[in-house]
């Protein structure tokens, strides 16, 4: 009985925790050739946001000059989409509808994104909800893509802080293990044998 208590507390518990945690954290991470994390690779950049090499600063330019056009091309898009519904001779209930859901997605769109730069989602089931707002919206997502990139890799910051921290903790985890080990034995005088 009490048995059964202790599982379902375990299982109530770890229904609850819901917040999601980077890599490093969950053991998904990567070890490098000595054993130490290896930095999280990221869309379009690779690992090259680390040490800022391997092209990426035309990555960077790269990244905002395409998320930049595919916004504006998905602009124009909606735009005759709209004027197809003009010429369709549609309600002006459905032409207002169309530019209020596709505004309020890509404002939804927008925030996500922006948010998941600098923070892991709280709640994935939450996040797997909202994709497909998110790609209807997906003219927020690209802004956001455009506007980070005018600063950094999208997602850098926070990729190099999980990554710093992880480093941090396997230097102090190595130290501590790796201390000269002559130094922990005491010296204990031998005992003789017994005849």
């Amino acid at each position: 009985m009490s048995q059964n208590k202790t599982q379902s507390k375990s299982r109530t518990k770890s229904e609850g925790q819901n917040e999601s945690v980077g890599p490093y954290e969950s053991g998904e991470a990567a070890e490098a050739a000595d054993g130490g994390p290896r930095p999280e690779p990221l869309r379009f950049f690779g690992t090259t946001w680390l040490a800022h090499d391997g092209g990426y600063a035309a990555r960077r330019a790269a990244v905002a000059v395409g998320s930049l056009a595919a916004a504006v091309g998905a602009c124009l898009l909606l735009r005759f989409a709209y004027q197809g519904l003009t010429i369709a001779d549609a309600s002006p209930f459905i032409g207002i509808l169309v530019i209020v859901m596709f505004s309020v997605c890509s404002a939804i769109a927008f925030r996500k994104t922006w948010e998941g730069f600098s923070k892991r989602p709280v709640d994935r089931a939450r996040e797997e909800q909202l994709r497909s707002l998110k790609g209807i919206g997906f003219i927020g997502s690209l802004v956001a893509y455009f506007l980070r990139s005018l600063t950094e890799a999208p997602g850098e910051r926070l990729r190099r802080t999980e990554y710093e921290t992880a480093v941090a903790r396997h230097e102090r985890r190595r130290t501590t293990r790796t201390g000269n080990p002559a130094a922990r034995k005491t010296s204990r005088p031998k005992r003789p044998k017994r005849k």
